[in-house]
């Protein structure tokens, strides 16, 4: 167990700290009509209160975030997660070049130089929660509606 259970904006602001600093996720993603979940890591940036990735068009995943719209995220150890169901609000193989050049330099590889083409995906959190034991369970959701809930 954790030595102090965290206030909703502790856990907020160490949320954003995940966010901004941690380059890698575990993504999830359901095909249409009922296809088993897909689970892949992929590089994130946290963009304007959205996260960027990147995944190969032909993916499993590129697949699914298109027919689907939905997503949820699992970032950092399972002993202090960052879990975000979000929806998909715009898909790309072209990206701004500065967005593009912030992805490359947080996740250490420009999808747009890779010889398999590309979608950048835009997610938008509609749930946020965070948690680091099983006492910190009461009280994890920090978003809820696409809205920061106040402390």
């Amino acid at each position: 167990m954790t030595a102090q259970i965290r206030i909703r904006a502790q856990r907020m602001r160490d949320a954003l700290l995940r966010l901004e600093h941690d380059v890698d996720a575990w993504v999830a993603t359901a095909g249409a009509g009922g296809a088993g979940p897909y689970l892949i890591p992929l590089s994130f940036l946290w963009d304007d209160g959205t996260l960027l990735v990147a995944t190969p068009e032909a993916s499993p995943t590129a697949r699914n975030l298109r027919a689907t719209g939905r997503v949820r995220i699992g970032i950092g150890p399972t002993r202090d997660l960052v879990l975000i169901d979000g929806t998909v609000r715009s898909i790309s193989a072209d990206v701004p070049q500065a967005l593009g050049d912030a992805f490359a330099a947080k996740a250490g590889f420009d999808p747009r130089g890779l010889v398999d083409t590309h979608l950048y995906f835009r997610i938008e959190p509609f749930r946020i929660q965070s948690w680091r034991e099983a006492d910190e369970l009461v009280g994890r959701v920090l978003m809820r509606g696409g809205s920061w809930l106040a402390d």
